[in-house]
């Protein structure tokens, strides 16, 4: 996995739970589930990167 390809995941990912705290504190549903969605998207792109990290070993 590129250095470049964890910072962008992990930036996705504090936005996401950025979001979900946001919309926790103001009570808005769709922003909440909106940062719960960004954090399962940067979730999966890291488990990806993973996954083609061990086929070049």
């Amino acid at each position: 996995m590129s250095a470049t390809d964890k910072a962008k995941n992990k930036i996705e990912d504090a936005a996401g739970k950025a979001k979900e705290g946001l919309g926790r504190a103001t009570g808005d549903r769709s922003t909440e589930d909106e940062g719960r969605r960004d954090q399962a998207r940067a979730d999966f792109k890291d488990a990806g990167e993973k996954v083609k990290d061990a086929f070049k070993h």
